[in-house]
């Protein structure tokens, strides 16, 4: 996966944001709701690189303080999930009977709760919402499809040979899952988060978009939620683009990381890259492979002959 070049390009751009998230004290010049009253909608400029708002504040300082709540919901969405996931999907898959049939129709009842409705009631009841309780909240409307992939996978390995064989030496429960069939799981669990992470940091912003959450919370769909209140579509472009660009990078550097990931997990697509890249390395080009074989085959009866 490390050697996927999709992979490296998304692990680099995460790891920009990562890096922006952590030092954003040092990197933002200016405050994030710090005013500049003598520079009011001004457009990009070496003072202000990404322009001003209506109040004068900084738009490149507002983006780099909103990276970290956005990472931070995102990340902590996608470990709740992950591990509510791994534990329902898991287990409904290893177990049979009454139980697997139980632990199945509470997957299937939170895969149709509407997610929107729950988190306005929540955000309404907290005037200040913390990042957790809202990760807590997408968590809970998206852990149900990775437990449901992850109980399919666990169903056809329970019946695999090595986990007979430890079910006959009389392992305990536990280290069946977590030493026999967690590690066969891995790749799959690893797609899983970065879906989860990615739905998480969408659903964010949109809810911050649509003022679900309250402007307090700084991130980048808070941005374009003033953009849009204040009249910032479409002339005063550099105060919504810069956030949006932002938002679809996040997003297809963890999309480039999910597809290292799937090529990873899939033996096929992994034994494609690798063909395509052992090509590469002799200069050959992958789409006209098989033309360049038979020209070389045609030269060869010729010479022959």
């Amino acid at each position: 996966m490390f050697r996927n070049p999709k992979s490296l390009v998304g692990l680099a751009i995460l790891g920009v944001f990562v890096l922006v998230a952590i030092f954003q004290d040092l990197i933002a010049p200016y405050g994030p709701l710090e005013k500049d009253y003598t520079a009011l909608r001004q457009a990009p400029s070496w003072r202000h690189l990404l322009g001003t708002t209506h109040m004068g504040e900084d738009v490149f300082s507002q983006i780099i303080y909103g990276t970290r709540g956005v990472l931070v919901v995102g990340f902590l969405a996608g470990i709740i999930a992950t591990a509510t996931a791994i534990l329902i999907g898991v287990l409904s898959g290893y177990v049979r009977g009454w139980r697997s049939e139980s632990l199945s129709a509470l997957t299937n009842v939170f895969l149709v709760i509407p997610g929107l409705p729950l988190i306005i009631i929540v955000a309404s009841q907290f005037e200040n919402p913390p990042l957790l309780l809202i990760s807590a909240v997408l968590a809970v409307t998206g852990w149900a499809w990775g437990a449901r992939v992850l109980r399919a996978q666990t169903m056809s390995l329970r019946n695999r040979d090595f986990i007979q064989a430890a079910r006959a030496n009389g392992e305990p429960l536990r280290r069946i899952i977590f030493v026999e069939m967690l590690p066969n799981l891995l790749a799959i669990i690893a797609s899983s988060f970065v879906g989860t992470v990615t739905a998480a940091v969408l659903s964010l912003t949109t809810l911050a978009f649509i003022g679900v959450i309250p402007i307090t919370n700084l991130n980048w769909g808070t941005i374009l939620f003033w953009a849009q209140q204040n009249g910032a579509f479409p002339d005063y472009w550099w105060w919504y683009i810069p956030a949006g660009l932002c938002i679809a990078l996040l997003g297809m550097a963890l999309s480039l990381i999910n597809f290292g990931i799937d090529e990873y997990v899939n033996p096929r697509l992994r034994s494609a890259g690798e063909r395509a890249r052992a090509l590469k390395k002799r200069g050959l080009n992958v789409n006209s492979a098989a033309t360049a074989v038979t020209t070389s085959t045609t030269s060869v009866r010729e010479s022959q002959a």
